[in-house]
């Protein structure tokens, strides 16, 4: 059974937690002016991220400040 867009991106990203919040922090880069990572003349900015997603292009990294460590008490 073939799987949807959505379906296939939540596998690749593991999570939809994390998909989410790659897609959105790249739909804001391109907001903010960013130029697509690849030729198209999509104006759709979740669309654009979407296939940057799928083609590979784009990965979640964790903020330096989500991966310090917290103070133990």
């Amino acid at each position: 059974m073939e799987q949807s867009l959505p379906q296939e991106l939540v596998k690749q990203v593991a999570g939809s937690f994390r998909l989410t919040a790659l897609l959105q922090k790249r739909v804001r880069e391109l907001v903010r002016g960013q130029k697509p990572l690849f030729e198209t003349r999509e104006r759709n900015y979740i669309k654009i991220a979407s296939e940057e997603l799928k083609r590979g292009l784009i990965e979640l990294v964790p903020d330096e400040e989500s991966t310090q460590q917290l103070p133990q008490l």
